[in-house]
């Protein structure tokens, strides 16, 4: 459905009225909340906002509800454009309801540390073109079996064991400085990371 961009451009999806859109239906919803008011007068931003409403608890249950993140199982929340701190609080937020997904993506999207957060269901992750520089900013993610984090700004393998617990079968690391550190590839391969498991185990 074609939304008028200019109208719409700082608004999330859920609050946009009379769309007819469902969360289930959409592919790659944009959850970035734009600028608040007062920095686009700050910016000098020509926009009408639409006129504020008091905000009941009802409402807000309704809103809640209508996201829906508890049920996604595949989803897509690449190229949000997370230019504000509290747009990643946000970001966060909808993170933490994520309890069913499985195949997630997150590309590009400026993040920087999610180690507060838990994926319990995701196998697939991809959180490729991120500012990620440790293993230990990941989120916690007990079931990763693919895990891709190319184009990252990771300088060591520290606290690649973090994933020893974990059923993982492919981690893709390219573009990343810790390419260039001497035995990189036996290090980070699954097969070492599989005998790190198994000595874990016997000791």
């Amino acid at each position: 459905m074609d939304l008028p961009s200019d109208s719409c451009k700082y608004i999330t999806w859920h609050k946009v009225e009379q769309h007819g859109i469902q969360g289930s239906q959409l592919r790659c919803p944009r959850i970035r909340e734009g600028s608040c008011e007062e920095d686009l007068l700050c910016k000098q931003v020509r926009y009408t906002f639409p006129p504020k409403r008091r905000t009941l608890e009802k409402t807000k249950w309704e809103t809640w509800l209508q996201e829906n993140w508890e049920e996604c199982t595949n989803l897509n929340l690449s190229f949000q454009d997370l230019g504000d701190t509290y747009q990643v609080e946000n970001f966060k937020r909808i993170l933490r309801r994520l309890i069913r997904v499985e195949i997630l993506w997150l590309v590009d999207n400026s993040l920087v540390d999610l180690s507060a957060i838990r994926l319990p269901s995701c196998r697939i992750l991809n959180m490729n073109k991120n500012y990620l520089t440790s293993f230990k900013q990941l989120p916690k993610i007990p079931q990763i079996q693919h895990l891709s984090l190319a184009e990252n700004h990771i300088e060591t393998l520290a606290g690649l064991s973090n994933l020893q617990y974990t059923p993982l079968e492919s981690l893709i690391l390219t573009r990343n400085p810790c390419e260039f550190h001497q035995n990189y590839r036996k290090r980070s391969s699954i097969k070492k990371i599989a005998q790190f498991k198994r000595e874990k185990t016997y000791r």
